[in-house]
């Protein structure tokens, strides 16, 4: 295999925004990833919560490439097949009646809260444009969308950052009715808290939410790019908790690899963002729907979304297995094949060791913060790839504890 380029080039070349790990992949199948070297990868981390069918899936792979020879891109002067297929299949799943396409998760929750803005202009007039949200949360890296998370870290250096958002605690009803008033024009929770260490929301918590945000004319978003698309063993999280919001971001796992973002929500919001209020160069493109829309139709059969809490079984039944012997998780908690693994006291501080460690033993997992481990593989992984992906893990962990 020729090696063009290395990792040595990212740092010659590229931004430092990011620090990638010390080996380039350059092929997948399923769970499994060969770098520049041919050494074989299991895949725990599903780019992030992103490839929801694995790599290559040969439907995927079939449904771009019948699109690619027919149609890439007309922009939304007009519009087309795949996007109005994609969107009537949303939907029929959902209790959306309208979709806004886009290419990322911070664009969806860009749309979000400006529709949320606009439509409380429109209902009551200017001065109810608050935004609240929780603390620890992330909502994607525009400087609005960082701003609306709760993680200073995040907007630090960047400032003077937008006005009229506020944060209140995670599971905390009590946090939030003190925060919440008349001047809010929107609530963003995530179902599942996902870069603040796989918190899952509390049924209580989310009930509360609703029921406020009706009592104070403000409208229900949940930020669903990472617990959404048969994440968490529904199609979206909020389905099973029976909780529908008015607004729902979409993202990650929708285009199973191939970017694209969506925001849903009712008819009636939706008026608000009337023809040149909003816009998006490439969303709705038809080489992105096309994928979509295979990949909605894959996930959402109970077949798939009844296996995800297989292999969450089988996934967790692994984890405590390890944990038995090293005792070096605090917590396994999470929802679906969204997992966390919190680390004790002990290794307090230490996620990004025991992603090092992996990569040693050729499997790639997260982090979710500082102390926390974080799986999100494909919802199709064989059961083989888990105990291989499990194998080495215990592996990894082996080497870290006896170094210590």
């Amino acid at each position: 295999m020729s090696n063009l380029v290395t990792r040595a080039d990212f740092d010659q070349v590229m931004v430092q925004n990011y620090g990638p790990a010390g080996f380039i992949p350059v092929r997948g199948e399923g769970s499994r990833v060969w770098d520049q070297d041919g050494r074989e990868f299991v895949d725990l981390a599903g780019g992030i919560a992103v490839n929801s069918l694995g790599h290559c899936h040969p439907e995927l792979v079939a449904a771009l490439t019948e699109q690619a020879n027919k149609l890439w891109h007309v922009s939304n002067v007009f519009t087309n097949e795949p996007a109005l297929k994609l969107a009537s299949l949303l939907v029929e799943k959902t209790f959306a009646e309208r979709v806004f396409f886009c290419n990322s998760g911070a664009e969806a929750n860009e749309a979000a809260f400006k529709l949320a803005r606009k439509y409380a202009h429109d209902k009551h007039g200017g001065q109810k444009h608050q935004i609240l949200s929780c603390v620890n949360s992330f909502h994607g890296r525009t400087l609005f969308t960082v701003s609306v998370g709760g993680q200073p870290k995040y907007t630090e250096g960047f400032g003077p950052v937008p006005a009229g958002i506020g944060h209140f605690e995670f599971n905390n009803i009590e946090s939030l009715k003190a925060a919440i008033s008349d001047k809010t024009c929107a609530v963003v929770i995530e179902p599942v808290q996902g870069e603040s260490g796989v918190l899952p929301a509390d049924p209580a918590f989310l009930q509360a939410a609703r029921e406020l945000c009706d009592q104070h004319n403000a409208l229900l978003i949940f930020d669903e790019v990472q617990s959404g698309m048969g994440r968490t063993g529904a199609l979206y999280a909020y389905q099973q908790y029976g909780v529908t919001p008015d607004i729902l971001t979409s993202a990650k796992g929708i285009g199973g690899g191939f970017p694209i973002g969506a925001m849903l929500t009712t008819h009636q919001v939706a008026k608000s963002f009337g023809v040149g209020t909003h816009g998006s160069t490439y969303g709705g493109n038809p080489l992105a729907c096309a994928v979509a829309h295979k990949v909605v139709s894959i996930v959402s059969s109970p077949e798939v979304l009844a296996g995800v809490e297989a292999r969450h079984d089988r996934l967790v039944a692994g984890l405590q297995a390890i944990n038995a012997k090293y005792n070096v998780f605090k917590l396994v908690r999470g929802k679906g094949l969204l997992i966390g693994c919190v680390l004790t006291d002990e290794y307090n501080g230490r996620a990004r060791d025991f992603l090092k460690a992996a990569e040693k033993q050729q499997l790639m997992i997260l982090v979710a913060g500082l102390s926390v481990l974080r799986l999100a593989p494909s919802l199709v992984i064989s059961d083989a790839d888990i105990d291989e992906g499990l194998k080495r893990l215990d592996a990894a962990v082996a080497e870290l504890v006896s170094a210590k």
